[in-house]
């Protein structure tokens, strides 16, 4: 059992790492595209904008934090 405790521990940790903020936003936009281009949306721009604005939305919650 200590295994898969391990393996959970690692996984978790390695998508979710510092701010689970940037792991959800980053499921959200997965299934937003897939969800766009299943019904037939070129979405290849979703996700770059995506990763964008979480990483900016993460830089300022670290900066503020910090203060």
């Amino acid at each position: 059992m200590k295994y898969v405790t391990s393996f959970i521990r690692f996984w978790w940790n390695f998508i979710v790492g510092d701010d689970w903020r940037v792991a959800v936003g980053l499921a959200a936009a997965l299934g937003g595209t897939w969800v766009l281009a299943h019904h037939g949306v070129n979405a290849w721009w979703l996700l770059p904008l995506a990763v964008a604005l979480l990483l900016v939305g993460s830089v300022v919650r670290e900066s503020h934090a910090g203060r």
